[in-house]
């Protein structure tokens, strides 16, 4: 038995950014239901604030305590937000909404990866599917 993260892939069939969000807010609510600590690794401080509000927001009654790393001394939120590649503390589930895998990636139990339908998004996921397969890891496709 292998001590590797489990790797998810979650192909999306819409092509837009706005579809990744709202998907990554499902999965986020679903592992905080679980009581994990998960980590949704963004692209830039825009998409950071950006997530951050659609988790308040995204399905009405949802209530998901987070934090944007960097906001406070320390991590308390079951939820963090971050662009950092330095700041991931590790936990139960990395949701990476980038186009590159974070040098941290290991410290996780559970790697989402969430690849929408554009021709760049099929591309770069694509290669990191590879990445994860040349390197021992197993990954798992779901189509939705």
């Amino acid at each position: 038995m292998s001590n590797l993260p489990r790797v998810d892939f979650y192909v999306l069939p819409e092509v837009n950014a706005d579809a990744r969000l709202r998907f990554a807010c499902r999965l986020t609510e679903k592992a905080y239901k679980l009581e994990h600590r998960a980590y949704a690794h963004v692209a830039g401080a825009a998409q950071a604030r950006e997530l951050d509000e659609l988790l308040w927001t995204f399905r009405r009654g949802s209530f998901i305590p987070h934090e944007i790393a960097g906001t406070t001394p320390e991590v308390s939120a079951p939820v963090t937000i971050s662009h950092d590649d330095g700041a991931a503390v590790g936990g139960d589930l990395l949701i990476n909404l980038t186009d590159t895998i974070p040098p941290f990636f290991d410290q996780f139990a559970r790697i989402v990866e969430i690849i929408d339908a554009s021709p760049d998004g099929r591309r770069t996921g694509r290669e990191r599917f590879a990445f994860y397969r040349d390197n021992g890891y197993e990954p798992d496709t779901h189509k939705l």
